[in-house]
């Protein structure tokens, strides 16, 4: 049903009956080879809102859905991946955080379930992880927000990289995303697929992404508000409501805690959170390993993983983490998956048709 939307919305996207469709086309035809699926759109892993209802959506409206595991456990990975598998038989990858205690047995749950994709989110792969995975036959992506970390990355064997500009929602790294494609895009584009994200909102951006050599596109934000996303109807409206400027990053209270940025709407919880990392950079003189300073950096992680819930599942709007990227401005309404896919596509197809005029 979803895939027919797709088609009388935008009836030559797959059939190339005009010069913009057929070059969209051909432009994501690595993509969609690799994904497995329709379109090179992959739906971005957030927390509490990728889960099994919006995960099935993206890929039966012909996306691609990525479940966001966070801080769940392997037992409940493992009810999550079923659940979503009932509701979708097209193929969908599950967001690994490399620092997850229990990676490993993540890793093995994803095996039992035949996960076509893996997304390592967090850094560096830990030792073994890449190889674990590869074991089960899944295809690994992994986020790279530097040229160095891409080429290292790329020589590990990593099969496809997702580089993210700072205009993501979530947590973000200090370079843009149209600085990052312009410095990455030339250099890997050629050696794996690489999709790009972070403040795309509009099938424009699609286009251009694509014709500088992206594989095809990842989109978060945008996908917040589907008809759907299970987000607490408050969280969807303070999503309705806010512009491109309301999503702002947090900061950094100590150089000694390497608390990786944050972008999200702001409101109290912003400045909670500012208070959280006082209190846990007030402990930081009595520790004195490793292993008590990673302890310290998972409590503001676990922070995050509350706050977010308390917005998007309770709708707690206040005092909840709205994280959300500068595309925000350009979510205007409540809709189901199909549209936004659709919309996405006809207006990147349009894109190609006026440039090659």
């Amino acid at each position: 049903m979803t895939d027919t939307v797709i088609e009388q919305t935008l009836p030559s996207a797959t059939t190339g009956t005009t010069t913009g469709q057929d070059r969209l086309t051909r432009r994501m035809a690595r993509g969609v080879e690799f994904l497995g699926s329709e379109v090179a759109i992959m739906c971005g892993a957030m927390s509490w809102v990728s889960e099994r209802n919006l995960v099935a959506a993206m890929s039966n409206a012909g996306g691609f859905g990525v479940v966001a595991c966070g801080a769940m456990t392997p037992e409940l990975l493992d009810r999550e991946i079923a659940a979503t598998g009932n509701l979708t038989d097209k193929p969908f990858g599950v967001n690994l955080i490399t620092m997850h205690p229990q990676l490993f047995e993540l890793i093995d749950v994803c095996a039992r379930h035949g996960v076509t994709h893996i997304v390592l989110a967090g850094g560096l792969p830990p030792k073994g992880s890449l190889e674990a995975i590869k074991a089960t036959g899944a295809k690994v992506i992994a986020f790279a927000p530097a040229l160095s970390l891409a080429k290292k990355l790329i020589k590990s064997g990593v099969d496809a990289l997702v580089i993210e500009g700072m205009e993501a929602g979530g947590h973000i790294g200090p370079v843009s995303t149209s600085v990052l494609a312009q410095e990455m895009l030339p250099e890997i584009a050629d050696q794996v697929p690489v999709f790009v994200a972070g403040g795309i909102g509009r099938g424009e951006a699609i286009a251009g992404y694509l014709d500088m050599g992206a594989a095809g596109v990842q989109l978060g934000t945008r996908f917040v508000c589907a008809t759907e996303s299970i987000a607490h109807p408050n969280f969807k409206q303070a999503f309705l409501r806010a512009s491109a400027r309301d999503a702002v990053a947090t900061v950094q209270v100590d150089p000694r805690l390497p608390v990786i940025p944050v972008r999200a709407l702001k409101n109290a919880g912003s400045d909670l959170f500012i208070a959280k990392q006082r209190e846990v950079a007030a402990t930081l003189d009595s520790l004195t390993d490793k292993v008590a300073m990673a302890e310290a950096q998972l409590q503001i992680e676990h922070y995050w993983a509350g706050a977010l819930r308390r917005a998007v599942v309770d709708g707690d709007i206040e005092h909840g983490s709205l994280m959300a990227g500068q595309s925000v401005g350009m979510v205007t309404k409540e809709e189901p998956v199909a549209e936004i896919i659709a919309s996405l596509m006809a207006q990147a197809a349009q894109a190609l048709e006026k440039r090659a005029a």
